[in-house]
Formats: C-alpha cells, sequence, structure tokens
C-alpha cells in the first residue's frame, strides 16, 4: 500500500495523490452483505441541517462489516480484498468452514488464501484473529475492539489505527489509545490483533475541491468572512481577527477552538486513567 503520484498534467493533478490499490481485488461486492441506505445529506426527518458540509458525492453501497467477530473456534479463509468507500481501510471478506461469509476490516499483513479464527479456547498469534483481552500478551498491538463484552468492536476501526493492550489488572485490562489516552476496559471484552490497514491514508494530497465533492463533503467558509447575522465571527471592514472576548465561538455561538465538551460526570469517568492531550509539566 502505497501512495501514487501523476505528472502534473493539469493544475489539479499537480497537487493530487491518489492511493495504490493495486493489492485489492477489483471485484462487486457479495450480494447478500449489501445494504442501500437513503442518504440525509446532515438533515432531520423535518429537512433541518444538523451537520454541515455535507452533500452529493459518488453513491455508496453499505457493507455489512462484522464487528461482532462471535463465530468462535471456526476458521475462515480470506476470499478477497477490497475496497469500501464508506470508510478509509481496506475490508476482506471471509469464508467460513461452515459455508457462512463476512466481511471483516481487513488488518496489515493480511492477504488472500490466509486463514483467521475467533476463539475462547487457543491462542493463535496471527494478524486478523479476534480473542479476549484477557488472551493477548501485553504490549501487543490489537484493533476493533469492544467497550463493552458482546457489542461489537467501537475501538481502533480506522486506516492504521492500533490499540496497545498494556496490563490486565482485576476484571479490567489497560489500552493505551491512539489519542494517547489511557483507559479501562472489561477483560471479556473480545479485540482482534494487528494493525488496520492502508496507513498511508493519511498521507493522501486530495489536490482539488472536486475530489471533496465527490467524497460527499460541501465546502466550509470561515467564520470572519461571512456577515454578523451569519457568524458571531462576522463583520467588520477588511480582514479582522475574531475580537471577541469570551474567546473563539462556533456558528452557533458556543465556544469552540480547545473548549472541552465532554461532560464530567459520565459513567466512564473514572475508567480513563489518562486524557487525552493532558499537559505536563
Amino acid at each position: 500500500m502505497a501512495i501514487k503520484l501523476y505528472k502534473p498534467t493539469t493544475p489539479g493533478r499537480r497537487g493530487t495523490s491518489v492511493m495504490d490499490t493495486r493489492h485489492l481485488d477489483k471485484v462487486r461486492p457479495l450480494k447478500s452483505l449489501v445494504l442501500h441506505k437513503k442518504r440525509m445529506a446532515g438533515r432531520t426527518n423535518t429537512g433541518k441541517i444538523t451537520v454541515r458540509h455535507q452533500g452529493g458525492g459518488a453513491r455508496k453501497i453499505i457493507r455489512s462489516i462484522d464487528f461482532l467477530r462471535n463465530k468462535f473456534e471456526i476458521p475462515g479463509t480470506v476470499v478477497s480484498l477490497e475496497y469500501d468507500p464508506n470508510r478509509n481501510a481496506d475490508i476482506a471478506l471471509i469464508n467460513y468452514a461452515d459455508g457462512e461469509k463476512r466481511y471483516i476490516i481487513c488488518p496489515n499483513g493480511l492477504v488472500k488464501g490466509m486463514t483467521v479464527i475467533s476463539s475462547k479456547k487457543t491462542f493463535v498469534q496471527q494478524a486478523g484473529n479476534a480473542f479476549p483481552l484477557t488472551m493477548i500478551p501485553a504490549g501487543s498491538l490489537i484493533h476493533n475492539v469492544e467497550l463493552e463484552p458482546g457489542k461489537g468492536g467501537v475501538l481502533g476501526r480506522s486506516a492504521g489505527s492500533n490499540l496497545t493492550l498494556q496490563v490486565i489488572e482485576g476484571r479490567h485490562a489497560q489500552l493505551k489509545m491512539p489519542s494517547g489516552e489511557v483507559r479501562l476496559l472489561p477483560k471479556e471484552c473480545l479485540a482482534t490483533l494487528g494493525q488496520v490497514s492502508n496507513a498511508d491514508f493519511r498521507n493522501i494530497r486530495w489536490g482539488k475541491a472536486g475530489r471533496m465533492r465527490h467524497r460527499g463533503i460541501r465546502p466550509t467558509v470561515r467564520g470572519k468572512v461571512m456577515n454578523p447575522v451569519d457568524h458571531p465571527h462576522g463583520g467588520g471592514e477588511g480582514s479582522n481577527p475574531v475580537g471577541l472576548k469570551k474567546g473563539p465561538m462556533n456558528v452557533y455561538g458556543k465556544k469552540a477552538m480547545g473548549i472541552k465538551t465532554r461532560k464530567a460526570n459520565k459513567i466512564s469517568q473514572k475508567l480513563i486513567l489518562v486524557r487525552r492531550k493532558k499537559k505536563t509539566a
């Protein structure tokens, strides 16, 4: 997986780079594992925009991904490695021994023909295998980690992500997140070995606005170039700084840029040992 560059034949192409996808199979997604979902473009059922800068873009078919990894003690063979437009990581189609097929997030090092397994009895050190945290050695890189046992993986699913299992003490396992946060999770939670594939995704240069429109991302306009009626930063003659005593705000008048928005009385607060972006002396 590498970044592909082109000769600067046009102004847009000059600043553009793309992912090299030669390692992926050019096949249509498995029909039984796809869903068609209506796009809402950041709007509610009444048409009110609640998430800005969304809309348009190429039509996408949703692949049903197995985040649960709950086919225990049944080996599966990697049939194909495929592109998924709904995420920045690659996906792998697994054909299990009982005939069922599922998509999983593809980790680094997984190739066609390899065998993966989810187990609660025997540990096999190989990327793509899923085990409870109690069975995984300390210091291992993992991804697709559950927050609650049996609920499915939610942590470490984007391209290049990995969590580090530090230690298991009592009823909890201590993990270090990609953000630098250190937190506790129930030791019965499932996790998949390895780092998520396509780590070079962060190095892509999109090159022009048109590529962002293809991705369904609409233009973002700075608040300071708007009128006062449209944004707290707007107005004034010429180019002015934000100039607010209360500091920068978003379009809705809430404090922005560096303000912590996490509520202090969350139930999971006691499970966080080290906060991300914590200031050190």
